[in-house]
């Protein structure tokens, strides 16, 4: 019988991988490893935190895996703390926030990328600059200026989820109809012509012809816009002062600095936060994609 020679045996996994590794290869996918490590590690140590007791969480030495499935924060962040108000508050304020937005740009950015105006490119870059102000600067005019008018109206500022709404739409207006407006530019105007001697009326291309084609684009809007407006924390602790008008990022701060320590609650809470978010991202990242690199590209 012939004898069996070492390159003629079964190869293991390690020597298989080896075969097929490059130092190139190797390198790359330890930079990779290491990324993906970095981004996921603290959405893995939130989780996880939530679910470990204050011993485990507060102990000298950290603790990688809980010792068992405790659902306490939890139980505790909606039985004590009533945070499903808080859930539906941030969707009282992030929902309308994105729809008004998407609504007002398309119209402003349609009319910055089609129609001819003097002075269109002035007010499209003065809009945009102003964005390039920090929300902190922006913060004290626009509340003496809602207080004036809530007191001529009769409307109050305080603890009104519709006025941080109009707050939030001054944050989110000038990016959003910048990229609407880059990505209108980017569809050719022949398609719109051509429409439009068929005998559909402007509104009616707009909605038939720009709006489908601009679907990515809007759904970048969107995430974006609700984005903003679910994690926002500065101007809802301005405008917001009632415990039962708190979105998730003041109700959160509130337990963070209750006098009795809850750090695996604090957790909870933000996995709670995290998690629309992330089912958002997933549900349209192939929008998303396209939507940013179209709109990203100035025409």
């Amino acid at each position: 019988m012939a004898s069996t020679t070492y390159e003629d045996r079964p190869k293991n996994f390690i020597e298989h991988l080896a075969s097929h590794m490059s130092w190139g290869k190797f390198i790359f996918a330890l930079v990779l490893f290491f990324f993906l490590a970095s981004v996921l590690f603290p959405f893995y140590w939130m989780i996880a935190s939530s679910f470990k007791t204050y011993a485990e969480i507060g102990g000298r030495h950290p603790v990688y895996i809980p010792s068992a499935l405790r659902w306490d924060a939890y139980q505790e962040l909606f039985s004590y703390w009533n945070f499903q108000r808080n859930i539906l508050n941030s969707f009282l304020v992030a929902i309308p926030t994105s729809l008004i937005a998407v609504v007002l740009s398309t119209m402003g950015a349609y009319a910055s990328a089609r129609l001819k105006f003097r002075g269109k490119n002035i007010i499209l870059n003065s809009i945009l600059i102003i964005y390039l102000f920090p929300g902190i600067l922006l913060i004290i005019p626009l509340f003496a200026m809602l207080a004036k008018i809530g007191d001529a109206v009769g409307f109050d500022v305080q603890d009104n989820l519709g006025i941080l709404v109009f707050t939030y739409l001054a944050q989110t207006l000038p990016v959003a109809l910048y990229m609407l407006a880059n990505y209108f530019r980017t569809i050719p105007e022949e398609i719109e012509q051509a429409a439009l001697i068929d005998g559909c009326t402007r509104s009616q291309v707009i909605w038939k012809v720009t709006l489908p084609l601009s679907i990515p684009a809007l759904v970048s809007v969107v995430i974006y816009t609700f984005m903003i407006a679910w994690n926002e924390f500065l101007y809802a602790l301005v405008f917001l002062n009632d415990r039962d008008m708190f979105t998730m990022p003041i109700k959160i701060n509130t337990i963070f600095n209750d006098p009795t320590p809850r750090p695996h609650v604090v957790m909870a809470a933000s996995t709670i936060m995290t998690i629309p978010i992330i089912i958002l991202f997933l549900a349209m990242e192939r929008y998303l994609t396209e939507g940013l690199a179209a709109g990203g590209v100035k025409g």
